[in-house]
């Protein structure tokens, strides 16, 4: 049998010497529809450096994402490879504009490189959120169009953070948007800054060895980038852009090929991208990339928050902000996501909560709801006027103030149960405690369920030293 197929086969059999590590290979697609039709065309392939995955972790048992791809062995039938994700086009499909219109967004699968042609298969969940199949793909690792002309050998690749080899770790990579040529040592200072404060926060705080933290220098001809809303346009490395499905705060880059382009010279299962820029404002997809705005006040919450959408797929727990989605359907469906539930009696999560907890979980809703009230109204007062961030963030710091005095006044306050309200919908929905950093601004950080979450994806690519090979 062939060394590669030998590493393609970990999952069964002990793995081989890291010298037989395969290449990684991307594969690009287009992603098109509308409310009515979904469409995956082919764009191209593209090998990568080295695989940096565990070689005995192919095969993901986390249920995760609302879309998920397998890679299929031609001869043997044999699943080489799987992941669940979340796309753009996904969040997309869900807005008011899809009902409208017509849009395609690129979008990129990355596996190991097979010996032999696989059957990449991609599914979407369907009735009963079970994954159903919605494209298939051959891919011929020996196809004369693809491209092995491999990373640019120019690129500028450095190490935040190494604690082992990328197969044994976690690899994060961050890449910095809107920084130019002469801004190069503020952006090394952000990134540091940035890993500092991920680290800061349990459970990654715990599991820092569990981790390599990698960036790419990405000079951009401007500084900052582009926010639509307040007419200002940049021409940054990443085209990272505030206003994304005019939410104002959104901040998402659409350009995927020039994003895969740039990161492919670095050993990573996750993203977070870096804007040099002060507006509130990020977003994290799972699977695809986590975005944050380095010099925000509220830069802290920002990376934590849209890093746990990113890296364990957790949902918003809130549910009383302006959102670009439309609303849920009347029966409400069981989410993938893992901290959030449809079940008042919290099934998913009962083994978290004490028999003393009554479920569902009475909390201070009521004056939580009224106090939001007032402060959103102010919140689009201040933007509609285009007033200094400092404005926002003066408000900001008040109703975190005023949220956590009330959510931790309850006799449920710090209990597991099941909390009405989450998910953008007051009623139907359930999240797991009072509050959490995928509630409010609040420093309580993750919740127990979002920990155990984002313990188990961590578990998936990390290993003790000399484990995995």
């Amino acid at each position: 049998m062939p060394v590669l197929a030998l590493v393609l086969a970990a999952s069964l059999t002990p793995a081989p010497p890291a010298a037989s590590t395969p290449r990684t290979l991307r594969l690009d697609y287009f992603h098109t529809g509308a409310a009515s039709e979904e469409l995956f065309s082919l764009d191209g392939l593209a090998l990568e450096g080295a695989w940096p995955g565990p070689l005995d972790g192919t095969l993901d048992d986390s249920n995760l994402g609302k879309y998920s791809f397998e890679v299929i062995d031609r001869g043997s039938n044999r699943v080489l490879y799987s992941r669940g994700f979340a796309s753009i086009y996904g969040e997309w499909e869900t807005t008011p504009e899809a009902s409208q219109r017509r849009r395609s967004f690129h979008e990129s699968l990355r596996f190991p490189l097979p010996p032999a042609p696989v059957q990449v298969v991609v599914k979407k969940r369907g009735r009963g959120n079970a994954f159903e199949q919605v494209w298939s793909v051959l891919v011929d690792p020996a196809d004369p169009a693809l491209d092995r002309a491999g990373p640019p050998s120019n690129a500028k690749l450095w190490a935040v953070m190494k604690n082992g080899e990328p197969r044994d770790k976690v690899d994060l990579l961050l890449l910095g948007d809107g920084y130019t040529a002469a801004e190069m040592e503020k952006w090394h200072r952000d990134a540091r800054r940035l890993a500092d404060l991920l680290f800061a926060t349990s459970p990654f705080k715990e599991r820092k060895s569990d981790f390599n933290v990698w960036a790419v220098d990405s000079p951009s001809e401007e500084s900052g980038v582009a926010r639509p809303s307040d007419n200002v346009h940049r021409r940054s490395a990443l085209r990272a852009a505030y206003d994304a499905f005019g939410s104002e705060r959104y901040l998402l880059a659409f350009d995927n090929k020039r994003l895969r382009e740039i990161a492919s010279p670095a050993p990573y299962e996750f993203i977070e991208i870096v804007a040099n820029d002060r507006k509130y404002g990020g977003g994290g997809i799972h699977n695809l990339y986590a975005t944050v705005a380095a010099d925000s006040a509220w830069a802290a919450y920002l990376l934590v928050h849209e890093f746990g959408h990113h890296f364990a797929g957790l949902a918003d727990e809130y549910y009383t902000s302006e959102v670009a989605y439309g609303p849920a359907p009347t029966a409400r469906p069981e989410p993938w996501e893992p901290n959030v539930t449809a079940d008042p009696k919290a099934g998913r999560w009962k083994d978290l909560v004490t028999a003393q907890t009554p479920l569902p979980t009475p909390w201070e809703k009521e004056p939580f709801e009224e106090g939001q009230r007032a402060f959103q109204a102010r919140r689009r007062q201040i933007r509609a006027e285009h007033r200094p961030e400092d404005e926002m963030d003066a408000l900001f710091r008040e109703e975190l103030a005023r949220s956590t005095k009330l959510l931790a006044s309850g006799p449920q306050a710090g209990k597991v149960g099941a909390f009405e309200g989450a998910m953008y919908e007051a009623k139907g929905y359930y999240r797991p405690q009072a509050d959490c950093i995928m509630f409010t601004r609040d420093q309580v950080g993750f919740c127990a369920v979002c920990r155990r979450a984002i313990e188990r994806v961590i578990g998936l690519y990390a290993r003790p030293a000399g484990a995995g090979r």
